[in-house]
């Protein structure tokens, strides 16, 4: 699930994105638990830390996206409860965010026999609005501390999430641009 370096490739996430989106959604430790069942199939050694390292980095770079829970349904209904942010961040919902370009890894269309995870969906619009304000906030973040390398890749972000959704993110790449350019 990593390469050499140890920094999970773009295709390690993007095959994260598409184990999310069999289901629309999953906490981390249900997109854990597939990962687990996935390397089990393919006869591989489960390294848990590998596996919470590559979910870091696709959330860090968008491919995943925190869902907030008026975004997500389950069987029909909102959840009420287990998929909001807690103090380690196993329940966090993930949603495939705007940088993500889903596949399946092989043998990820099995998992929705294996896994028992009921219908889900998720709500666009909240989704949208959430990632926008995240993506508003990880800019000011990363603006205070003058990184550049995370302004590159909020920048690119920005483009990918006005594809993505109907939002507009003009206002903070103006402000990135603002700031790799003083």
């Amino acid at each position: 699930m990593s390469s050499d370096d140890e920094t999970p490739s773009v295709a390690a996430r993007d095959d994260l994105a598409g184990v999310v989106d069999l289901f629309d959604w999953l906490s981390r430790d249900e997109l854990s638990r597939a990962l687990s069942e996935l390397a089990f199939k393919q006869r591989a050694e489960v390294d848990e830390e590998a596996i919470a390292a590559a979910i870091d980095v696709a959330v860090a770079e968008y491919a995943l996206a925190p869902a907030p829970p008026e975004a997500l349904s389950e069987g029909g209904e909102t959840p009420e409860s287990g998929h909001e942010r807690d103090t380690d961040g196993d329940a966090l919902a993930l949603a495939v965010g705007p940088a993500a370009f889903p596949s399946l890894p092989d043998d990820a269309a099995d998992l929705p026999h294996i896994l028992d995870i009921p219908e889900r969906g998720v709500d666009r619009e909240a989704l949208s609005s959430a990632v926008l304000d995240r993506l508003s906030t990880d800019a000011t973040r990363a603006i205070e501390a003058e990184d550049a390398a995370r302004l590159e890749t909020l920048a690119d972000v920005t483009y990918d999430v006005e594809a993505w959704a109907p939002v507009d993110a003009d206002g903070i790449r103006e402000r990135i641009v603002d700031a790799l350019d003083s």
